[in-house]
């Protein structure tokens, strides 16, 4: 979507910001991964921006440094409440009222108590401010690990799986390569450029010696690689993939999800890449705030199931999930469910 050269609704315009947000996740971390847009008095859209690294200007002032004078009078269309006080940069908020905005719209509230306030801030400066379009594309988008943590305290956990249509992790004699087709494998490598750690256990490493990069279609490496973090206790040869310099990892001498949490106490967003018995203990704890099924249209018959020891023993136990997406990705389908309550 470029949206450039002719008049948006505000609805477009937020649709670019959420891109632009996308665009931040993973780089803005453990700032918010904002994305917004400067539409001119006519609507026509005369700056784009996104949060920059830590210490880097905010997506605001961003789209305003594009826009320049173009922005007076216009529309700031913003994916989180501009900020309203100064840490490593200015607020946001006073930034918009320099520039002479006259509207602002944003998706959702800033809920962290030392930046918000910039509604208030706006209104007082007798900005028109109006929130609520793109909401839930926002919350089940680009903010979500973020509102997460700044919700529970806790990084945000999504189990990622690849599986066959009788949920098999891989065949009888341990081979997985490749479960899902070309083009799942390379919408993984997109999302893992956008997380700010991948964990797996050191069965999944012995057994499969992975990278866990995240790569480009033609092999290099992302601009942005998260932690690959190693949870478990058997060692790792020197010799290991995961040892190499493509990425920074971490290794844990633990088996408690609780444990592995608090260690990433800093992290915003968290992928369970590991075996079934990783993901039975996270799922076992409670510790799972997303799930993101790869399901590939085969069938094995034998061999491991995507998930083991989930501490489970009835049906009536059975931890139950809300359907968000259904996708197709080439032949397979990429199903995403959160637990049933979650917000």
């Amino acid at each position: 979507m470029n949206g450039r050269g002719a008049a948006l609704s505000v609805a477009d315009a937020m649709a670019l910001a959420v891109e632009a947000s996308e665009a931040a996740r993973g780089i803005s971390s453990p700032n918010p991964p904002v994305g917004a847009v400067i539409l001119d008095a006519d609507g026509i859209v005369v700056g784009i921006g996104s949060t920059r690294p830590p210490g880097g200007p905010h997506a605001e002032i961003v789209a305003l440094a594009e826009a320049g004078d173009r922005a007076r009078g216009g529309t700031a269309v913003v994916t989180l409440e501009p900020c309203n006080h100064t840490g490593r940069t200015g607020p946001c908020s006073q930034a918009l009222i320099a520039a002479g905005i006259a509207a602002v719209v944003h998706a959702v509230a800033d809920p962290n108590p030392l930046a918000s306030g910039g509604g208030a801030a706006l209104r007082a400066a007798g900005i028109r401010v109006e929130q609520g379009t793109g909401e839930t594309e926002v919350r089940q988008g680009p903010l979500r690990a973020w509102l997460h943590k700044q919700r529970t305290g806790r990084p945000h956990v999504t189990w990622k799986y690849a599986a066959t249509l009788d949920g098999r992790s891989a065949a009888a004699d341990g081979t997985s390569q490749w479960i899902t087709g070309p083009q799942s494998r390379a919408h993984v490598h997109a999302e893992r450029a956008k997380l700010d750690a991948i964990v797996v256990g050191t069965g999944t490493v012995l057994a499969d010696d992975p990278r866990l990069t995240a790569r480009r279609p033609d092999g290099t490496l992302a601009p942005h690689q998260p932690v690959r973090v190693v949870v478990g206790s058997r060692p790792i040869p020197s010799t290991a993939a995961i040892r190499g310099s493509d990425a920074p990892t971490v290794f844990l001498d633990t088996h408690d999800p609780a444990a592995v949490i608090d260690a990433l106490h800093e992290h915003t967003d968290i992928q369970l890449e590991g075996g079934p018995t990783l993901a039975g203990a996270f799922l076992a704890a409670g510790l799972v705030d997303r799930v993101v099924a790869y399901v590939a249209p085969a069938v094995l018959g034998s061999g491991p199931a995507a998930v083991e020891n989930a501490g489970i023993g009835t049906i009536a136990d059975a931890i139950r999930f809300r359907t968000e997406t259904v996708t197709m990705i080439g032949n397979d389908i990429l199903i995403g469910v959160v637990p049933e309550g979650a917000k």
